[in-house]
């Protein structure tokens, strides 16, 4: 088994589905996928939407009930992007995995690929220019703690126009 651990930052199109296969053809190995869908945390949307909202005042949010459900719902619209995700692949014969994450993306990722075995790191993202710039995209954080090869795909983005 050629396990491939895949970081995506929204839920794949089919087009995506269909680049990361492709990039497996031809392997004698069977492929598994493992699917990593980070959600951020109810508690700092809050706060950085209130601190928008109020001069740059940072407002903390301190009603549970409040948080609790805004991160349910976080967390039920994450899983139903990662659950479409997964199907495409399945859809397609391959072997998948998938799982919500809650914490840091890279802590997770690296964690992810010493769990599975991966021996490969597909990271699809949309296009973040000045993170990119500065490094601070999870590409190059993952690259730096990583030991398996790597490859940044842009999100709903042919081959061709990646170039």
């Amino acid at each position: 088994m050629y396990d491939v651990a895949l970081l995506i930052e929204r839920q794949l199109n089919e087009l995506d589905a269909d680049q990361i296969i492709a990039l497996h053809e031809g392997l004698d190995d069977t492929i598994g996928y493992h699917l990593l869908l980070p959600v951020e945390s109810s508690q700092a949307i809050l706060t950085s939407s209130m601190s928008a909202l109020g001069s740059g005042q940072i407002t903390p949010i301190t009603e549970p009930d409040a948080i609790e459900e805004v991160q349910q719902q976080i967390v039920k619209a994450g899983q139903s992007e990662l659950d479409a995700s997964a199907a495409l692949l399945r859809e397609r014969g391959q072997q998948v995995s998938a799982v919500l994450t809650e914490g840091d993306p890279i802590d997770a990722l690296l964690e992810l690929v010493t769990s599975s075995g991966s021996s490969e790191v597909i990271i699809l993202t949309e296009p973040h220019i000045v993170r990119e710039f500065l490094q601070l995209d999870w590409t190059s954080r993952a690259q730096r703690k990583l030991d398996v090869p790597s490859v940044h795909l842009l999100e709903h983005v042919p081959f061709d126009a990646q170039r």
